[in-house]
Parts: C-alpha cells; sequence; structure tokens
C-alpha cells in the first residue's frame, strides 16, 4: 500500500465524512438553511390614487393671494378666531383669514380656518374644524342638516378634500369645504356657489397656503 501524505490523508477524510452524511440523508439533500424573519404584519396605508403627494408634512402660512383671491385687510378683515380649532400645541400654527374674489369690495367673503402639525388624525381635526363652521354659517347653535360631504380633486399636495352645502343656512346655496392630509387640516365656507366650483377655488386656495 502506498504512503500517503498529510494532505491526501486528511482529504480522503473528509470524503468519507461526506459520503456518511449523505448515507444518512436518503433524499441526499443538504441541511436546509435557517428561516429569515418573518415580515413585520404591519402594512402601510395605500397612498391615494389621486394624490400621492399627500404623504408629506406640510405646513400651513398666511397668504396675501390665494387662488386668485385676495385676503381682506383693514377694519372689515376678520379679527378674531370665529371657529374653535380645537387644542392647539406647541408648533402648531393657526391660520384664520377670509378672501375676496376677484372685484368684491362688499359682501360676505370667503372664510378660512386651518391648522398644521396636528398631533391626531388629521381626518378628526377636520370634523371639529367642519362643524364649528357649520355652527358659525348656521348662526351659532343651529344643528341644521347639511348634507352628505362628497370627495373631490384635492390637488398636488394629496390627502382629501371634501365639500358639502347647507340648504337649511340663510342663505340656500353656501358651501363648505374641508382638506386634511398627513399633517394638516383646514375648512373654508364659500358663500354663494356651488360644491363643485367651491372644491376648485379650495384646492386652488390650498397651493398657496400649505407648503
Amino acid at each position: 500500500m502506498p504512503i500517503r501524505g498529510p494532505r491526501t490523508l486528511l482529504a480522503t477524510i473528509a470524503l468519507a465524512t461526506t459520503l456518511t452524511l449523505t448515507a444518512c440523508d436518503p433524499a441526499g439533500e443538504a441541511e436546509a438553511p435557517p428561516a429569515l424573519p418573518a415580515a413585520s404584519a404591519t402594512v402601510s396605508a395605500p397612498a391615494s390614487s389621486t394624490s400621492p403627494a399627500g404623504s408629506g408634512k406640510h405646513t400651513l402660512a398666511e397668504a396675501a393671494t390665494a387662488g386668485g383671491l385676495t385676503k381682506a385687510t383693514g377694519a372689515g378683515a376678520v379679527s378674531d378666531v370665529p371657529v374653535d380649532p380645537g387644542e392647539m400645541r406647541d408648533g402648531m400654527h393657526l391660520v384664520v383669514a377670509d378672501y375676496n374674489r376677484a372685484g368684491q369690495t362688499s359682501g360676505r367673503r370667503i372664510l378660512f380656518v386651518g391648522v398644521d402639525n396636528v398631533p391626531e388624525d388629521p381626518n378628526k381635526r377636520r370634523e371639529h374644524l367642519w362643524r364649528g363652521l357649520i355652527d358659525y354659517a348656521l348662526q351659532n347653535g343651529s344643528t341644521g342638516t347639511p348634507t352628505t360631504a362628497k370627495p373631490y380633486e384635492p390637488g398636488p399636495f394629496g390627502g382629501s378634500l371634501e365639500c358639502l352645502s347647507l340648504p337649511e343656512s340663510a342663505n340656500a346655496t353656501d358651501i363648505i369645504c374641508g382638506w386634511s392630509d398627513t399633517t394638516t387640516a383646514a375648512v373654508a365656507l364659500f358663500p354663494r356657489t356651488t360644491p363643485a366650483d367651491a372644491a376648485r377655488l379650495f384646492a386652488a386656495m390650498r397651493a398657496d397656503l400649505e407648503h
């Protein structure tokens, strides 16, 4: 018998070990690798089909013009907060302003109320603002029976934008619109218009008020 060197001997032992392990596994398969950790059960909410940009963080700021409307100033401008905005915390901004349509010099203006950096679900804050604005439009204290809000195109900032009419208001063509996204909520009262026209104007205003 020929004398094997150390390397040849080690190779022989390794081969014998391999043959022994294979013989113990009838299928001749190697041991499966350890399973990977299971994926997290948390699933992110799908982005809006019409407004994927709504997932970002946005803030509100007053604008001299919004959607082609001019902010009212002087003695006739809104000077207090006619609608309760809900709890305001550090870092939140409240924007309250009324706007004139092109060429408007008298009559009721478009009233806007919005907040940013909302700590809770912004949809809930929008509902709070909505209730306050309905109460304001119906002369404080009247519950009224507003119609069901309908969704409209929210614009480039995404989220959701809805409008409803106030048939029991003293002005039957008053429309209230509201938007909400991940961090902001806002509402506006549009006198003497239609829901579709108010929605288009509100989206245009939003482009100037939200950043």
